[in-house]
């Protein structure tokens, strides 16, 4: 694909339910080359054609077999070379939680990682499937890919991250525990692309409906781009968009040469 690459993601809360809140017009202002959908929450035979097949744009989902959850799309202008669904373990591929599009120059994974949140089953589900990823990511590194990964991790990784650091230590989503696996995922060479533009507090991806969180701007970044380190020269921009609605979380992008 040749650059300049504008790549968008966004956990849509429900592809339906954002379909209804303008997804449409606002996929066709913002025009990415490649748009990366998390939490879609349906099978594409229960989404409208107009969603399903966007013109100008080939598409790819992965659909959990429990109805109404989680799942992921991928909308891409160029034709991938290869696009493949999961990590080949079926405990963590039932969930349909992972597209992998090789392209040219980069192999892109957008990736709806689980909430650990409901029980203790489920953090150890969360972090077995963090461990799987970063296995298999560093495999397809070794085969000398460059890499670019995006979706919503569930976790904010320091405190600068999530609005009230202090009352969620204990919580899923800012546990040691995650956040140290973040360490680790970064320490093999992969790089958290919006803070290579922006250090500052307050920016924030996701924010909690019930207590109408977004109008107080008290939130968590938890959706990312990371590429790996190869890619870094090409990095002309990472972005976080607050203002775009439709989704208890925002949309995120980065721009590549």
């Amino acid at each position: 694909m040749p650059g300049p690459i504008r790549a968008l993601s966004w956990n849509v809360n429900g592809l339906r339910a954002a379909h209804r809140k303008g997804f449409l017009e606002w996929f066709g202002a913002a025009n990415p080359d490649i748009l990366c959908l998390q939490e879609t929450k349906a099978t594409p035979e229960q989404l409208p054609a107009a969603v399903r097949n966007v013109e100008g744009y080939h598409s790819y989902f992965s659909t959990c077999e429990r109805k109404g959850y989680s799942g992921v799309g991928l909308y891409s202008k160029t034709e991938p070379e290869q696009v493949r669904f999961g990590f080949g373990i079926e405990e963590f591929d039932r969930e349909g939680r992972v597209v992998i599009a090789d392209y040219p120059d980069f192999t892109l994974f957008n990736i709806y990682y689980p909430n650990g949140q409901s029980s203790t089953e489920r953090l150890d589900y969360k972090m077995s499937f963090y461990d799987s990823f970063l296995e298999f990511v560093e495999q397809t590194r070794s085969n000398g890919r460059s890499i670019v990964v995006c979706g919503d991790l569930n976790t904010a990784h320091r405190a600068i991250d999530l609005a009230r650091p202090g009352p969620n230590e204990k919580v899923s989503g800012f546990l040691p525990i995650e956040r140290e696996w973040m360490d680790k995922f970064i320490s093999h060479g992969y790089v958290d692309t919006f803070r290579e533009y922006n250090q500052e507090p307050g920016n924030y991806t996701y924010w909690d409906q019930m207590t109408r969180a977004r109008d107080r701007n008290v939130g968590w970044r938890i959706d990312y781009f990371f590429v790996s380190e190869d890619l870094t020269s090409r990095l002309k921009g990472a972005y976080i968009f607050p203002d775009v609605l439709g989704s208890d979380h925002c949309p995120v992008g980065i721009d590549i040469a």
